[in-house]
């Protein structure tokens, strides 16, 4: 089941802004809950394991079993970010059609996507080489999409972008990706 609950409790527990949000949190540094002020003891291997990835779980909003479906698939091609980095909403977000990534989450569920000139309402829809992504003309008026889209955002290289139309240019790799979570340690976790 996805998580609803308040999202800078999830920021709080990793100790890093997991939804861009770009706010100042006065208390990034604290655990949240009755017992997060007085700090954590001594951290093992696992916990440092298991932190790792939640963080990456949460960054991409994707349920424990998606999150478990992805690595096992990356242990044969041996990246998992870019399994994580090809899935549809995160494409659109990432494209700048969208604030965030939940923003984007609901435009693709909403089909005001179209890949290929179809509407995909799957988030989880991985991109290829080739596909182009198009926001369609209804969404273009969403008040949070204008903003969005008003907006000069950097788009990844791996994408190209213009106007309301992106892209995919190449697969993405890691060097492409600066999310604050390890995938080795990740990989370590599974391996267990």
């Amino acid at each position: 089941m996805r998580y609803t609950g308040p999202k800078d409790r999830l920021s709080r527990r990793e100790g890093v802004d997991l939804f861009g949000k770009g706010q100042s949190f006065r208390r990034l540094n604290i655990p949240p809950g009755v017992h997060g002020p007085k700090g954590t003891g001594k951290v093992s291997e696992y916990a440092k394991q298991l932190r790792e990835k939640q963080k990456a779980k949460r960054i991409y909003g994707v349920t424990e079993k998606q999150f478990k479906t992805y690595v096992d698939k990356s242990q044969k091609e041996k990246n998992l970010t870019q399994l994580l980095e090809r899935r549809l909403d995160n494409v659109v977000y990432r494209l700048g059609f969208a604030p965030s990534r939940p923003a984007a989450r609901q435009l693709v569920s909403h089909k005001h996507i179209l890949v290929n000139d179809k509407p995909v309402n799957i988030p989880s829809y991985m991109v290829k080489v080739g596909d182009v992504v198009v926001l369609d003309t209804k969404s273009q008026n969403i008040p949070e999409v204008k903003k969005s889209l008003g907006k000069n955002a950097e788009v990844t290289p791996w994408l190209e972008r213009e106007a309301v139309l992106g892209k995919v240019k190449r697969l993405p790799s890691r060097e492409d990706v600066q999310e604050p979570f390890s995938e080795q340690e990740i990989i370590e976790f599974y391996s267990r």
